[in-house]
């Protein structure tokens, strides 16, 4: 696939890394294009140059990995390039106090999407520090890492899927791209638990077989116990 890289950060020499190695033709675009062709050096990536050559090059697929502050502006700035692409936001807007910068409003994904219509925004790998997506694969105590994608364009989906697998996960339906903030909320609350009580957050849910029947509850509006 033809991948595009809009960012220069942990998160782009994560992702990026992996996807070269799975065999895709990635180009790294940054506001710094020196910045740039030296990540795309250390991943191994043929091509770099500047975040509109990134959005022009990522026919299958766009990441965007910039801070969530100026995401939605570099957005607006690429509209006309990033026109019908998949673009993968993994942008988490956490404020301190792992609190929602966007609390109250649409989620940042949303924004996102707002900042150029026809882009197909599909929300994926923020729950995880950039360490997790440089494991080759992401596997723990024998289970493969899920994913969860929020997205509302079943191509884009499905190009996410393939990414993802791409890294030795699972995908994991997340619902529409309406449900992005779920997921973004989930990722304040648990980086909250990681990095404010150095707590192990996995701890916190248990095994799918003792969940319990949940529809009943769910349906009635009464909690899982």
């Amino acid at each position: 696939m033809r991948i595009g890289i809009i960012g220069t950060g942990g998160m782009a020499e994560a992702l990026g890394g992996q996807w070269v190695r799975a065999g895709h033709d990635v180009l790294v675009g940054g506001r710094d294009t020196g910045r740039a062709a030296g990540l795309a050096g250390r991943i191994g990536a043929r091509r770099a140059g500047s975040m509109r050559e990134a959005a022009e090059h990522g026919a299958d697929a766009v990441l965007l990995a910039v801070p969530h502050a100026v995401a939605a502006d570099v957005v607006s700035c690429l509209a006309g390039a990033l026109a019908n692409r998949t673009l993968v936001d993994c942008t988490n807007p956490v404020a301190p106090g792992f609190v929602l910068a966007t609390q109250g409003g649409p989620s940042a994904a949303e924004r996102i999407a707002a900042a150029a219509p026809g882009v197909h925004v599909v929300k994926a790998f923020n729950l995880c520090h950039e360490s997790v997506w440089r494991l080759s694969p992401p596997v723990f105590d024998g289970r493969p890492l899920a994913v969860p994608i929020c997205g509302d364009d079943t191509r884009a989906l499905g190009t996410v899927r393939r990414l993802v697998r791409d890294l030795g996960c699972e995908p994991l339906n997340g619902g529409g791209l309406g449900r992005a903030a779920l997921l973004e909320a989930t990722a304040a609350f648990l980086i909250g638990l990681w990095v404010g009580e150095g707590a192990d957050a996995q701890a916190i849910a248990p095994p799918a077989e003792y969940a319990g029947p949940l529809q009943e509850g769910v349906t009635s509006g009464a909690g899982p116990g």
